[in-house]
């Protein structure tokens, strides 16, 4: 299934049974008959739909959903290699450590959000019928060096723009992750019809505000005393890019 398709159900039965995996990211088939109280055959018959639909997948004894984003790219600079790929499940735990560590000191206080909203729904990836959420990683040997979210809403009136945020960890940097994470992003966005993305920064994020600058982003507003940090009052520079 796409991340820009919108699901549809043939019945209530499978719409909370796709709507329970989608909430808690990852589920065993016992896990998840038992939560919703079906009788065997009825769970088994309305799991296969779900499955064959596209909608969900079985790995390892365990239910999650299927969204196809994108394939495993391999970049190789000066003696370092790196892959980029979609997040996965087990990633959760790598991806909440590194978001948290590149926005400690507020200085990415949009990031420093979604690592608390991974947190609370206990999920990397979401799709429903009101939002869609999908990470891109960059791994080193396994552990993640950075991210690409795109955070797509399901809405009619809102489907032309996305939020995007991108970070590399710290000793990463200078090898340009962050430029590929960022052409990944966008370039998934542009192939699913998107028309503009958007991203938040403070304003003492002189290194985020030039690296999005150099990428071809601009400017689009400033709201004057946005962000209390460390006591002090920061703007919020909101920045946009036009996907052509």
């Amino acid at each position: 299934m796409d991340a820009i398709e919108r699901p549809t159900f043939e019945s209530d039965t499978a719409s909370e049974l796709y709507q329970y995996v989608e909430r808690h990211g990852t589920a065993t088939r016992e896990r998840v008959r038992e939560a919703i109280r079906l009788p065997p055959a009825e769970f088994d018959e309305t799991l296969d739909q779900l499955l064959s639909k596209g909608y969900l997948q079985e790995q390892g004894g365990k239910l999650s959903l299927a969204l196809d984003i994108g394939a495993v790219e391999s970049h190789t600079t000066g003696t370092e290699t790196y892959v980029i790929r979609p997040s996965r499940p087990a990633d959760f735990d790598g991806l909440v450590d590194l978001i948290r560590d590149v926005s400690a000191g507020g200085t990415y206080v949009i990031a420093e959000s979604i690592a608390e909203q991974l947190l609370y729904e206990d999920a990397i990836t979401r799709h429903n019928t009101v939002e869609s959420r999908v990470f891109f990683v960059a791994t080193k040997d396994e552990e993640i060096v950075g991210w690409c979210h795109l955070d797509l809403p399901q809405v009619e009136t809102q489907r032309g723009t996305a939020q995007l945020t991108v970070g590399v960890a710290h000793d990463a940097r200078g090898q340009g992750i962050g430029s590929q994470l960022l052409e990944r992003g966008t370039d998934w966005a542009r192939a699913n019809g998107y028309r503009k993305l958007y991203n938040s920064v403070p304003l003492r994020s002189e290194r985020a505000l030039a690296f999005l600058d150099d990428h071809g982003w601009h400017t689009e507003g400033i709201r004057k005393d946005h962000y209390t940090i460390d006591g002090d009052l920061v703007d919020e520079v909101m920045m946009a890019y036009t996907i052509e």
